[in-house]
């Protein structure tokens, strides 16, 4: 049984890139979204094993969508993409709520 995975972030072709490499690998994504609002309310209607966000989002970034993922989904663990240097990213309120930060 593949593992089930909405896909996050607001540029399509950084999308297409991450959905082709987890598809390869035998991952199934089952929703892509291009917020962190959109990326919650399909993550709540899929029930994806992971949700794989973009921290820089529209409407609602990454980092409060893990938020709202882990107090509405015991299932779903969550990884954030950044392209942004971590050292000023508090990653403490996040232990709960992400399982990884790449």
């Amino acid at each position: 049984m593949p593992i089930r995975v909405v896909l996050a972030d607001d540029h399509v072709l950084v999308r297409q890139g991450l959905k082709s490499l987890l598809e390869h690998e035998k991952f199934q994504v089952v929703a892509e979204a291009s917020d962190g609002q959109e990326a919650v309310q399909l993550a709540e209607k899929h029930g994806p094993d992971i949700a794989l966000m973009d921290i820089s989002m529209p409407t609602l970034n990454g980092i409060d969508a893990a938020r709202q993922l882990a107090k509405t989904s015991n299932k779903t663990k969550t990884i954030l993409l950044t392209q942004h240097d971590e050292s000023y990213i508090s990653t403490k309120p996040l232990k709960p709520a992400c399982v990884d930060m790449c």
